[in-house]
Order: structure tokens, then C-alpha cells, then sequence
């Protein structure tokens, strides 16, 4: 199926809030150090869907060539975090990725479906946060690196949405893309207290 094919999709229920932008330009540095654990985070997706589900090609195709740019971009803000000499340790993760997770439903194809709408989910939810951040970023080079990032994220939320029409009755796909649009929404209601990508 083309993409061209899907309709569009505002999956999105909520913009983020600008006291998120505000936190998340106050503490730039934490912001990368975050992202960097989420590009890593999303090949591991990528790659982890490719396990699970190895007989559906088309899938395997389009999220290996995710996994290997989500793996480029790693490397890429990893670049940056040394330029800043900001050493890579972990981070307390917000409750989004887990409250996302828990909404997964355990028995098949409801996971596979689940799975890929939540990936997309993520995945649109940072293009749009790429977006802010390279928007009001004060640092025009690292204003520049957000902004070349978006183009992927864009591929990449359209790719896991174009997977699940592929996969499943459009009818289907798009009722549940609704129900948990909603929850990811709700998600980011409050502002988490320490600055994420996804907070």
C-alpha cells in the first residue's frame, strides 16, 4: 500500500503545552541526554517488533530501515552530548512510556495492532516536540539539529500507522488509534516535574 493511499491522520488529541517548552529549553542539556535514551529506546522497538513478527516482510523491511536511522540519530545526539561534555548516564523515565505500554492488550493480533499504533503515537508525538524545540531553541546550530530531524520522525509515525492499514481493517485500526490517542493525551495532561522529551 502507498502512503498516499492512508488518509491523513491528526492522531494527536492534545498540542503540547508551552509549559513544556518552558521547561524543556530551560534544561537543554537534560532534554538531550533524554533524547538520546529515546532514539536508543526506539530502535530497540523497531527491532524488537522484527523479532516478534519475522513472517510479516513488509513489516520487516520498513522498521529495519527505522531501527538503522533511529540508530544514526542516537549516534547523533550522542555527538552532541560530548561537545557539551555531558556523559550518558540513565534518567528517571516519566510515566508516558509505561502508561502507553500498559495499554498494549496482552493476547495477539490485538498486541501486534496495539504495538504499532503506539510506536506511531510516540513517534508523532516527537516530531511535533522535534518541532517545538527547534522552533524556540535559543542555540541556532542545535535549533538547525532538531529541525533536520523532523522530516524522519514524520516518515516514521506514517510508516508504523501505514503498517497498521496494511495489517488490519481500517475500521479497526482507526477505532483504536482513537482510544489510545486519547490515553496519550491524557498522559501529558500535567507536566512531569523533571524535564523529558516526553514529559
Amino acid at each position: 500500500m502507498l502512503s498516499s493511499e492512508i488518509p491523513t491522520i491528526n492522531a494527536l488529541k492534545q498540542p503540547t503545552s508551552s509549559a513544556w517548552v518552558e521547561q524543556a529549553i530551560s534544561n537543554l542539556d537534560t532534554i538531550l541526554l533524554d533524547h538520546a535514551q529515546c532514539e536508543r529506546k526506539a530502535a530497540g522497538v523497531a527491532l524488537n517488533l522484527i523479532f516478534r513478527y519475522p513472517s510479516n516482510a513488509k513489516m520487516v523491511r520498513d522498521l529495519t530501515k527505522i531501527a538503522r536511522e533511529e540508530l544514526e540519530h542516537f549516534e547523533q545526539v550522542n555527538q552532541w552530548l560530548e561537545r557539551r561534555n555531558i556523559s550518558m548516564r540513565p534518567l528517571t523515565p516519566p510515566p508516558y512510556g509505561a502508561g502507553l505500554k500498559a495499554q498494549i492488550r496482552p493476547q495477539e493480533p490485538h498486541r501486534f495492532l496495539d504495538s504499532l499504533l503506539i510506536s506511531g503515537l510516540i513517534e508523532a508525538r516527537s516530531h511535533e516536540r522535534l518541532g517545538l524545540l527547534a522552533q524556540h531553541c535559543p542555540e541556532l546550530e542545535l535549533a538547525k539539529f532538531y529541525r533536520s530531524l523532523m522530516a524522519s520522525e514524520a516518515r516514521h509515525y506514517g510508516a508504523y500507522w501505514i503498517l497498521a492499514d496494511t495489517y488490519f481493517d481500517r475500521n479497526i485500526f482507526m477505532q483504536r488509534l482513537e482510544e489510545l490517542a486519547i490515553v496519550e493525551s491524557d498522559l501529558l495532561a500535567t507536566l512531569h516535574s523533571e524535564p523529558r522529551v516526553h514529559s
